[in-house]
Parts: C-alpha cells; sequence; structure tokens
C-alpha cells in the first residue's frame, strides 16, 4: 500500500520540524533536482479552462520515480469560502508503476513555490537585499516572506493588497516570528526601498500592477501570481528592459508574463544559472525578473523532500489504493 500524507499530517510536520527548516530543506531539495535537469522528463501542464479557473496536472519523471500533481486555480473561489489553488500528488516507482506515496499538495505547493522564489532570488537579487515588497497579500504570502528570510535574511516587509483584511493577517501572522511590516498604501509606497518585489495576485486578466516606470534599478522582481493564459501582472515594458529567468521555457512561453512577448525574447531557465551554464545579475543596476509559473520537477522535489522526512513516522498513514490478489493474474478473486 502507498503511503499516505494527508493534511493533519503536513501540518504535524511542520510544526515538528519548523517551516523554515522545511523551506531550507526544499530548497536544497530544489536546487539537487535542476542540477539533474537533463535527466527528467519534461512536458507543459494539461490544462482544463473554463470560465472561472483552470484544473491542470503536472507530470514528470527521473527515470526511477515519476510524480504526478493535480492543481486547480479558481481566482474567485476565495468569495465563496474555498481556496484559490489545492492540489494532491503521487510519487511513484517507475520500475514496477506501483504508486509509492498519496500526498496532499495544497501547503506543499505553498512551500515548493516559496522555496523556488527564494531560490532564484539568492542567484538574481543585489547581494545585502534588506525589503521585501509584496503585492498581493492571499495565501502565498507568509510562505513567500518566510523562504525569503530563510534564505535571503530579509525580515522588513512592505505589503500591499486591495483587501485590508488580508494584509491585517500577514500582520497578525508574521509579527510574532520576528517580522517588521509596514502596510503600504500605494504601489509607490510598498516600492518605496525594496530590493525584492513579489507580486502575487489571483485575477485571471491581463493586468499590470507594476510599470516600468516604477521600477529601480536593481530590484528583483519574483513574479509568480501569472500563471496561465490571459493572466499577467508586470508591464511588458519591464520584461522588454530586464534579465527575465524562468522554470521551463516552454510552458511559460504558454502561461507566463512573457506570453506578452514575442516568442524571440530571449529568457534563461534557472537550471542554467545553478548549473553556470548561465549568468545571474550581470550588475548592481541590472532589474532581474523570476517569471515563475510553477513546474512539475518543483513538485517532484517537494513530493521526495516530505517522503524523506516523514518516512517511518507515525506522521504517514496508509492507502488502500492498489488491488493485491494473492494470484496476480487473478483480480477476480477479490469480488468472489
Amino acid at each position: 500500500m502507498p503511503h499516505l500524507l494527508d493534511v493533519p499530517g503536513t501540518i504535524r510536520w511542520i510544526r515538528r520540524d519548523g517551516i523554515e527548516n522545511i523551506l531550507a530543506g526544499m530548497v536544497r531539495y530544489l536546487e539537487s533536482d535542476l542540477l539533474r535537469w537533463e535527466e527528467f522528463e519534461k512536458v507543459p501542464r494539461l490544462a482544463s479552462h473554463s470560465l472561472h479557473g483552470v484544473i491542470e496536472l503536472m507530470p514528470t519523471s527521473d527515470g526511477s520515480l515519476y510524480s504526478f500533481k493535480y492543481v486547480n486555480g479558481h481566482p474567485h473561489n476565495p468569495a465563496r469560502g474555498l481556496q484559490t489553488v489545492t492540489g494532491f500528488g503521487v510519487l511513484a516507482d517507475v520500475d514496477n508503476g506501483y504508486p509509492i506515496l498519496l500526498s496532499e499538495m495544497t501547503l506543499l505547493t505553498a512551500l515548493r513555490t516559496a522555496a523556488t522564489s527564494a531560490l532564484a532570488a539568492r542567484e538574481l537579487a543585489l547581494p545585502g537585499a534588506r525589503v521585501h515588497a509584496l503585492i498581493g497579500a492571499g495565501s502565498q504570502a507568509e510562505f513567500q516572506a518566510l523562504a525569503m528570510r530563510t534564505v535571503l535574511g530579509i525580515d522588513r516587509l512592505r505589503v500591499l493588497d486591495l483587501d485590508e483584511a488580508a494584509v491585517e493577517k500577514v500582520r497578525r501572522n508574521l509579527v510574532p516570528l520576528g517580522f517588521e511590516i509596514h502596510a503600504a498604501s500605494s504601489i509607490e509606497d510598498v516600492l518605496e526601498g525594496a530590493d525584492v518585489v513579489t507580486t502575487c495576485t489571483a485575477d485571471k486578466a491581463r493586468a499590470a500592477v507594476l510599470h516600468s516606470e516604477q521600477v529601480r534599478p536593481g530590484m528583483h522582481l519574483n513574479a509568480i501570481g501569472g500563471d496561465c493564459p490571459g493572466k499577467t501582472e508586470l508591464d511588458p515594458t519591464i520584461l522588454e528592459e530586464a534579465r527575465v529567468v524562468v522554470e521551463y521555457e516552454p510552458q511559460t512561453r504558454i502561461e507566463g508574463e512573457i506570453q506578452q512577448l514575442s516568442a524571440d525574447v530571449e529568457v534563461t531557465e534557472l537550471w542554467r544559472i545553478l548549473a553556470g551554464d548561465a549568468s545571474g545579475r550581470t550588475s548592481d543596476a541590472e532589474v532581474t525578473v523570476l517569471d515563475s509559473v510553477g513546474f512539475a520537477l518543483g513538485d517532484f522535489s517537494a513530493l521526495r523532500c516530505a517522503l524523506d522526512a516523514t518516512e517511518g513516522t507515525d506522521l504517514l498513514g496508509w492507502v488502500d489504493l492498489v488491488a493485491d490478489p494473492d494470484d496476480p493474474k487473478d483480480l477476480f478473486s477479490l469480488v468472489t
């Protein structure tokens, strides 16, 4: 029977090990897997779009393990008391095709998204970055802030959201954890003194929450809200003038900020920077952008990290998901 890591088990794991320790570990798993980039099967995720959102499947394999994630994105769900993003995933043994782990991936996705942001910021932000601006204070906000503190040491936040209650939620959650938080009143206010800027808005629309004239030389922009066709957050002029880094270019061309640009505009995949095949930041004045839409390899890393951290403990259950007759050729015996 495959292991089951459900929501209560994930919560207990996070409380047992500490969220920043888990984020640090997930960064290590991500970096390790990105440095094995050529070993992975890669394909843009399979998306089913509707008027209200999108449901996606995200598969990959390194030849030994196979993973997929089911995930949705429904921007109007919070008004109905539902999460914008939910997910679950499977890790399987390629040798026999049997699932090893069935896991919740709503919390795991938040962790791996934040870990990806922080890993990229480590390579792209100016050394000594001290102020993190959050544009969008939804479900990702606290995870992003904690990941940037874990990897870059940033504990000064400026937060902007149209929903004042969401900003207060961030303050309530993070001030006790040692963050200094400024509730901003405008884009200009939230950007003041910011070294790293995370945009994470949910509307499924061609939006521009940041314009080129608002971006200061040397900023690193962490654009994580635009993640499907027709959904963007940045003025395309920013992208034309900045160094743009992506996870998997074929997928980002469809779903990311660069869907606004012609296909010949050059971008760099993050793994190449980690491997030393491409440079990260090239000057103190350069504006860098992580155009992050989420890629299946990140989910693969998150599932590996979660299984390694919880295997052999009472955090995992079992799920009777695979039929197992005494005679593998006699499946019918189970129903007679």
